[in-house]
């Protein structure tokens, strides 16, 4: 009975010692989140709520790691070659499904090399104009890039962001010509147009309402189909002057292709958790962020649907990457 006892001990400690992945609670480690912009911008804003409160609910830290660049790329491709173990996600926006038709050729694809976690958020882009620019309206706006092409500059986060492909698609639709500067991230593209280097910036709303609401920014419209309950004041672009323009960012949760379906099944449910928290949403709600949450395969099913949608838009607009 005793070499038959000590047999299955044996057993069992091998077959423990043969999968110890399996055994290990997840996560014992601390979890790295690349956020591929830099500080200051919307999708910072975002990732900090977010990467603040997953550190509460996982019972380890969550840090972030800013890796800006290429108009959020670099970023990717780093997630995109990461260990499929749990310990590293990024925050993956509209940028990332604009650019699969936008650039010729990047290093990693959206569908392919990430497993969709869930969706986090939406948010309206904010048209706001530098104060000494005479534009209070879409009307005026167009007027006056009408009667000075190319001289009106509008700043975006960098080549292929949505604030970038927003202003090309004003410029399409209105039939002006304005001249883009990218930035390297929303924060320092809306610096510039507080500081009046540029004169306007299809901004997201998260990184440019509070400069208009403290005066330094004129803010124009909202460029979402409905009025913003963050900014119920501001218009549309469409209703405003120039019918049919919407636009508006999303944000999402990802981790590396293989991520074992047990991992990103309790990620899931910890960032739901996370998002339906009153703090949360109260902060999110008062950046002008719009919770939105669904199950991994949701997520999966609107990546590719956005995809599709933007090839058509970059197509229609001629934008390319710089």
């Amino acid at each position: 009975m005793q070499s038959a006892s000590w047999r299955w001990t044996f057993a069992i400690a091998m077959i423990g010692a043969l999968h110890p992945a399996h055994a290990q609670h997840y996560p014992a480690k601390p979890v790295r989140l690349i956020v591929p912009y830099p500080p200051g911008g919307g999708t910072d804003t975002l990732a900090r709520v977010v990467s603040q409160k997953l550190s509460e609910t996982l019972g380890q830290q969550v840090i972030m790691d800013n890796r800006p660049g290429a108009g959020a790329n670099i970023g990717m491709e780093l997630a995109a070659r990461s260990a499929p173990d749990g310990y590293t996600l990024v925050l993956a926006t509209i940028s990332n499904a604009i650019s699969a038709s936008l650039y010729s050729k990047l290093n990693y694809d959206l569908v392919r090399d990430f497993s969709p976690v869930t969706l986090l958020a939406t948010t309206p882009h904010l048209l706001a104009v530098h104060p000494s620019l005479p534009v209070w309206s879409v009307k005026d706006l167009i007027a006056l890039a009408k009667a000075r092409p190319g001289q009106l500059v509008y700043s975006s986060a960098g080549s292929g962001t949505p604030t970038h492909l927003a202003g090309e698609l004003f410029d399409h639709m209105a039939g002006v010509k304005m001249t883009h500067v990218p930035y390297k991230g929303g924060g320092p593209s809306v610096i510039a147009l507080v500081g009046g280097e540029v004169t306007a910036s299809f901004a997201t709303m998260p990184s440019v309402l509070s400069h208009v609401k403290s005066g330094k920014l004129r803010g124009v419209a909202v460029t979402t189909a409905q009025r913003s309950a963050s900014a119920p004041d501001l218009a549309t672009v469409a209703e405003s002057g120039l019918p049919g323009f919407e636009m508006g960012s999303w944000y999402g949760l990802m981790a590396p292709a293989a991520t074992p379906a047990a991992i990103v099944g309790q990620l899931n449910a910890e960032a739901i958790k996370v998002l339906r928290l009153p703090d949360v949403k109260q902060r999110l709600d008062s950046a002008g962020f719009e919770a939105l949450t669904g199950a991994p395969e949701e997520y999966a099913a609107y990546t590719r649907a956005e995809i599709d949608n933007w090839a058509k838009i970059v197509k229609a607009s001629g934008a390319r990457a710089e």
